[in-house]
């Protein structure tokens, strides 16, 4: 994450927020201390997509509809 200062960033906005558009994070700094953190707009069903990917090796399906042994007692 590189850090800019606050005159560099209102100076060439243009190129920073191309930069922040292809998915890099910035800091932004006045007077030597970080003021804000740019960053790109995360996609929420990409993300969800992703996580879900992620998890597909971790999980196991097993039946689901088939009666078990033990009684249970529905609370309503």
């Amino acid at each position: 994450m590189q850090a800019v200062k606050v005159t560099e960033l209102r100076n060439n906005l243009p190129a920073y927020l191309n930069r922040v558009k292809k998915g890099e994070e910035l800091l932004v700094t006045s007077r030597g201390k970080v003021i804000a953190r740019l960053a790109p707009v995360e996609d929420a069903r990409l993300s969800a997509r992703e996580q879900l990917t992620r998890l597909r090796g971790t999980c196991r399906l097993g039946d689901v509809v088939a009666p078990i042994a033990e009684k249970w007692e529905a609370v309503t």
